[in-house]
């Protein structure tokens, strides 16, 4: 379970140093497997203008690119990312920099005889997520030459901590703080939880559907929201800030928000497509049959407490 100083904050009210917060995370039985402050470690990152992406001449997966890192000089850079393309925006390492997804430090290189003068990063390079189908992608007003740990607003410290089965209010970002605030590390801050009243009727078949007849019978609550209307899109940037930090990468506005709910008060949360979800009910226990991440003009929203 990971989470940020600034995240437990909205939470809590503590003026408390993070070798404190650490030691009392300890103290009410939360394990700390490490803190990290990953303004320090990823502070050499900036980024990057690939201003043109060429064909290696000698290689048929690799491509030569010219970037702007903001020196004043465009760099030579060799990138064998499937997306590494002409106007991409995106994160830079200067050789000399130590690349902590993959344990080394970058350098100078020639690679099939072509100058290769640093690296352009996936997310997992960085150790930021395990995604390295191709190099981060940034927005177009991306601020070239920018540290990236300051315009991903990663630049904080990142606690991360071990759950036990027994301790779930521990999943929640919300749950930790009120462990500390108890502690006497600081004062707990009222979330305002007030249930959303309903505007319409619930919906018919074929969305109240069941769990199967050899379902485990661990889960003893599973409840929905149908909501309508929802327009699918990328979530705020300070949403994938949040995410980012804790080694999520964001996906978009309706996934996003689920996993904020989820790591925010620890209730997981996941969400379907209401036109592709298939079966015919026959009880009161509503269960998707089918998931999907794609949500066209109607969405059910399932949380499992």
């Amino acid at each position: 379970m990971k989470f940020t100083l600034d995240w437990l904050k909205e939470h809590l009210d503590t003026t408390a140093s993070v070798d404190q917060i650490g030691t009392a995370l300890t103290s009410v039985g939360l394990e700390l497997e490490g803190v990290e402050n990953r303004g320090r470690a990823l502070s050499a990152f900036v980024v990057a203008h690939v201003v043109s992406a060429e064909q290696h001449p000698n290689a048929d997966r690799l491509r030569v690119c010219k970037v702007d890192a903001g020196t004043g000089e465009l760099i030579d850079v060799v990138c064998g990312a499937p997306n590494a393309r002409t106007g991409l925006k995106t994160v830079f390492a200067f050789p000399g920099t130590y690349i902590p997804g993959k344990d080394m430090t970058i350098g100078k290189g020639n690679i099939r005889r072509a100058d290769s003068n640093g690296m352009l990063c996936s997310g997992e390079e960085l150790g930021l997520s395990n995604d390295h189908d191709g190099i981060i992608e940034l927005p177009a007003d991306a601020l070239i030459g920018e540290k990236y740990v300051d315009y991903a607003g990663i630049n904080g410290v990142v606690f991360d901590i071990a759950i036990t089965p027994n301790r779930g209010d521990a999943t929640g970002v919300y749950g930790v703080a009120r462990d500390l605030a108890a502690f006497g590390l600081g004062t707990l801050k009222q979330t305002d939880m007030s249930a959303v009243p309903s505007k319409g009727k619930s919906p018919t078949a074929p969305l109240p559907l069941l769990f199967a007849a050899d379902e485990p019978k661990a889960i003893r609550k599973f409840g929905g929201r149908y909501i309508k209307g929802v327009k699918n899109g990328p979530s705020p940037e300070w949403l994938q800030q949040r995410l980012r930090a804790v080694g999520l990468r964001p996906i978009n506005a309706i996934v996003d928000i689920t996993n904020l709910v989820s790591l925010g008060w620890g209730r997981p949360l996941h969400a379907y497509d209401a036109d592709k979800i298939e079966g015919a009910p026959s009880c009161a226990m509503p269960r998707p049959a089918k998931h999907s991440t794609r949500w066209t003009t109607s969405s059910m929203r399932w949380t499992r407490p």
